[in-house]
């Protein structure tokens, strides 16, 4: 019956650190998403994704300059 205990115990233990792990990941995502859209107010990682989201969803529009 030590191994069923210890089974048992081990199951515990890592519920709870599985636990933790998980949850919102709201925070990283706002974080992570630093470039808006003008126009759609999208939010995007990066001015290449800037770039690639103008030309498939504003293809008649300029992008704006990396600067902004």
């Amino acid at each position: 019956m030590t191994r069923g205990k210890q089974k048992i115990e081990a199951q515990k233990k890592n519920a709870e650190k599985n636990q933790k792990n998980k949850g919102s990941q709201f925070e990283a995502r706002a974080v992570a998403l630093k470039v808006i859209c003008p126009i759609c107010k999208v939010q995007l990682a990066n001015q290449n994704q800037l770039g690639d989201h103008y030309s498939s969803k504003h293809p008649k529009e300029k992008p704006p300059s990396n600067s902004e």
